[in-house]
């Protein structure tokens, strides 16, 4: 029989999941607080990138959300981990990983000041942006996907996965305007209003966080999982998913009597 490890009342892993989700919170605050500031002025700065605060005197507050943003991310990573919800080194997990060192890229590599010209930094923050919005969708999904029908965790686990979709939809804007830009040679950054799209993906991703970390929280209440047990629910998610097709396969195949029957 399988057993489970109590938590205490004062887990450290609530203290961690608790820290990790406010983070998150702190940097819709700030981030969101430089848009809604500017509003007063114009709407002309939301047709932007957000990184575009990092080019000027508002630098600090960008660079502070988006730090907030990775300490939260792998402070609830780790709770999962922690707490065996998920494996160190399974892909979601590394999926994970790469969205807060896609982050930290950004923050350490400014994008291109557009005034003197394209530059290195300017690249790496691009390759950054590129890694960490499309891990993040594949760490929800990947994450959330063995515990959709857990009696426990099936609730958090399906709106972790819900977002995690929700970001990958999110992202199809900017794969257009690549698409077009191969094909047509029109600049993909003018194919779309990039600063809507890119608002509206950062949210729905920065959303996902924060549903994962409310995920977080609630492992942290409960037992923690041993390695064993997790890959148990993972196969148990396969042979689950492989006994339905081979229902509808059967399903969908026409009776045909044999000669014996007539």
């Amino acid at each position: 029989m399988l057993t489970a490890e109590l938590a205490p009342t004062r887990s450290p892993a609530r203290f961690v999941a608790l820290a990790g989700a406010v983070a998150v919170v702190l940097t819709v605050a700030l981030v969101g607080g430089l848009d809604v500031y500017r509003l007063g002025d114009s709407t002309r700065h939301l047709r932007r990138t957000i990184s575009e605060y990092a080019l000027g005197p508002q630098r600090w507050v960008f660079d502070t959300g988006v730090l907030l943003l990775v300490f939260g991310s792998v402070a609830i990573l780790s709770v999962l981990v922690w707490r065996g919800v998920a494996k160190w080194n399974s892909v979601g997990s590394v999926a994970f990983a790469a969205w807060s060192v896609g982050l930290t890229l950004v923050v350490i590599f400014p994008k291109n000041d557009w005034a003197i010209g394209p530059s290195m930094s300017g690249s790496i923050h691009r390759f950054g942006s590129l890694v960490a919005f499309i891990a993040l969708p594949i760490a929800a999904m990947l994450l959330a996907r063995p515990w959709r029908r857990d009696p426990v965790w099936g609730a958090h686990a399906r709106w972790t996965f819900r977002f995690g979709v929700l970001s990958a939809l999110a992202f199809t804007p900017i794969l257009y305007a690549i698409g077009v830009n191969a094909v047509v040679g029109t600049s993909w950054w003018r194919v779309i209003p990039l600063g809507y799209v890119e608002r509206l993906l950062v949210l729905t991703e920065v959303v996902a966080v924060l549903v994962a970390g409310v995920w977080a929280i609630a492992v942290a209440h409960r037992p923690t999982l041993t390695v064993h047990e997790n890959e148990t629910r993972e196969n148990e998610t396969d042979v689950h998913e492989s006994r339905e097709r081979e229902t509808q396969d059967f399903q969908a195949q026409e009776y045909k009597p044999s000669s014996t029957s007539l």
